[in-house]
């Protein structure tokens, strides 16, 4: 296969002599913005991530393969590749596991008031902090019992959090107390005490997250969103924030943030730079994953 690969792969040009050792005749391009390296034409399979929002994937006209680099699929226009049967790939299981602590470690951090001891750390300011929470006993919501879902499941359950799950194809796992339709988000959001969101951006969850779901949320609730900015309405989150024990916010949908939005001066906020799928084991799992799926 004619096999395009970009630098959205970190590790792609170390490895393109075991893909040319698979038989695959390779071209490598470092930023996805640039002039193709070849013709469009000549491309059968694709190595990337955002490709396809500079250069259209209708000019790709032999292709047949797409591995992304990223785990959820909204920057490929899903409808062409089904009509034209294009084999494609995310990279499902490859930042699971540091998003799934990234999570955690958020809802720490506002649960035992980081940011108060780290402030009087740096004044050398000896004060105790009577507000402290405990994970124990709290109800955990998790929207999108994926991968990554999982993985959040998995890490709060060992506090001894008790589990619901609210998916758009809901199972039995043993993971969560239950397991609900999306349509059975309203009463689940109602009983939580942390909801995280870790379900795909598609046209049925964008603003899932809005003024009326905030509204039903506890005044003592933690909001996390570690999958895609535009499932939360950012408005309307806005409007609410004050009303929450916090949120922790990796995603956005402005990205970068804006310097002057209201967000940044929120006390009860930990924002991160779309920073959560960061782990230093990120290229090994996502070598496996590209190789595995190139052999099947």
């Amino acid at each position: 296969m004619n096999l395009l690969v970009t630098g959205a792969w970190s590790d792609g040009k170390n490895c393109i002599a075991e893909l040319e050792a698979m038989g695959h005749t390779v071209t490598f391009m470092q930023f996805e913005k640039d002039a193709l390296p070849c013709s469009y034409d000549w491309a059968e399979g694709v190595i990337c991530n955002g490709l396809f929002l500079t250069h259209p994937i209708e000019q790709f006209t032999n292709l047949r393969y797409i591995q992304l680099t990223s785990a959820g699929f909204d920057r490929v226009d899903m409808d062409y590749v089904k009509s034209h049967g294009i084999e494609i790939h995310n990279a499902r299981g490859v930042y699971s596991i540091p998003m799934a602590e990234f999570a955690l470690c958020g809802v720490l951090q506002l649960y035992k008031q980081a940011a108060f001891f780290r402030e009087n750390q740096r004044k050398h300011l000896w004060e105790k902090h009577r507000g402290l929470l405990e994970l124990a006993g709290k109800k955990v919501l998790i929207v999108g019992c994926g991968s990554v879902g999982n993985e959040c499941a998995k890490r709060f359950k060992a506090f001894d959090c008790s589990m619901t799950g609210v998916d758009l194809f809901p199972r039995e796992d043993s993971l969560y107390s239950e397991m609900l339709p999306l349509d059975k988000l309203d009463n689940a959001l109602k009983q939580a005490d942390i909801i995280v969101m870790t379900l795909p951006l598609t046209e049925q969850t964008k603003h899932l997250i809005d003024n009326s779901k905030l509204s039903l949320m506890k005044d003592s609730a933690t909001l996390v969103n570690i999958a895609r900015g535009a499932i939360v309405d950012t408005e309307a989150l806005i409007n609410h924030i004050d009303h929450f024990t916090g949120a922790v916010l990796d995603v956005f949908e402005e990205e970068p943030l804006n310097k002057n939005s209201p967000l940044w001066e929120k006390p009860n906020i930990i924002l991160t730079p779309h920073n959560s799928f960061v782990g230093d084991r990120n290229a090994e799992r996502l070598r496996e994953v590209i190789i595995k799926n190139l052999y099947r």
